[in-house]
């Protein structure tokens, strides 16, 4: 039985009497210690479905159909009693501002023993022996007097690693990691990364990293889906994207990558933008900005395919695939 399974997803705002997609049809599974990724521009919906995961998408958005289970948990149907019992303690999420998460008049301390009491009954004094091991865990110094700082004493780095150490506290099945490294810089990025993937390799814990850097990715994955306007174009095995990617628009990513040019060279884009929801276009929605778009990706959106140990949806590829197939029988 796979950990996680998302089948069929939709996800919609009700936004002035119009409903715009954010979601469509995005399926997945994730196993019990397994590390994906979930990587595309700003607006690709990365982020809508990790908080979908959890149940957390607020008004006015709402999860319009499908199903995520949490084994044969149906989150979709929890109340907010159960979906509690999952926040947490089942599924924790590391947000990329850790600022945003830290309460600024609490202590690192009292914010830790709070989140291991609300869920335990266990005393103060237990509790902060608990938070004072997570702090040593993910690698943070003199762990009993940053106990007693508060968040602006810390710097970026520490203050991320106090939120990786908050979501072990309760022994979580999943990591959701939303862009949590896009604040600091490129050497606290990579320590970041090495003690995300240590945790899980020691603890078992599966990763959802959410990222729009398939560098980023390549350290960490085992599994990468690249997201595009809501869709899911291209899923499998992260090297294997990497090395050899299928869709236009997972090859623009790549090329995108500032270790792709040479020094002093203007890096590489992908022409236009990620349209808004109000505004996607019809058939593939990639294809404005695809150099290889035809008349049929204008008006036809493609399915899913195995490209190898990959799949993928792009007419591109599919045509490659049925020519290929067409000379072998050729051949036979």
């Amino acid at each position: 039985m796979n950990l996680l399974s998302v089948s069929h997803l939709h996800v919609n705002f009700h936004m002035k009497e119009q409903e715009l997609a954010a979601l469509i049809d995005v399926s997945f599974t994730l196993n019990r210690g397994e590390r994906i990724a979930i990587v595309g521009e700003s607006g690709a919906g990365k982020s809508v479905l990790g908080f979908s995961i959890v149940n957390l998408i607020g008004k006015p958005g709402y999860i319009k159909s499908g199903s995520i289970k949490l084994e044969n948990k149906e989150i979709t149907k929890m109340n907010l009693r159960q979906l509690q019992e999952v926040r947490g303690k089942r599924i924790a999420m590391i947000f990329q501002d850790p600022m945003m998460t830290l309460n600024p008049v609490l202590t690192i301390g009292d914010q830790l023993v709070e989140t291991i009491r609300s869920h335990t009954k266990i005393s103060y004094k237990d509790a902060r022996n608990i938070a004072i091991e997570k702090l040593h865990h993910v690698q943070i110094a003199s762990p009993e007097k940053r106990f007693d700082q508060y968040p602006h004493e810390l710097s970026g780095g520490m203050r991320q690693r106090v939120i990786i150490a908050s979501v072990l506290l309760l022994n979580p099945d999943i990591i959701i990691a939303d862009e949590p490294t896009t604040a600091l810089d490129v050497t606290i990025q990579a320590e970041i990364l090495q003690l995300l993937l240590a945790i899980c390799r020691d603890n078992g814990v599966a990763l959802v990293l959410i990222s729009h850097d398939l560098g980023v990715v390549s350290k960490v994955a085992e599994r990468t889906l690249v997201m595009y306007a809501g869709h899911v174009v291209e899923e499998g095995p992260t090297l294997e994207i990497i090395n050899d990617p299928q869709h236009p628009y997972t090859q623009g990513l790549l090329n995108a990558l500032p270790q792709m040019t040479l020094p002093g060279q203007r890096l590489n884009q992908i022409r236009g933008s990620m349209p808004s929801l109000a505004e996607r276009p019809s058939g593939c929605a990639f294809h404005p900005r695809c150099p290889y778009a035809t008349q049929k990706c204008r008006q036809e959106q493609p399915r899913f395919i195995y490209s190898g140990v990959s799949s993928v949806a792009c007419f591109l590829v599919e045509d490659m695939l049925n020519e290929f197939a067409d000379k072998d029988k050729e051949a036979s």
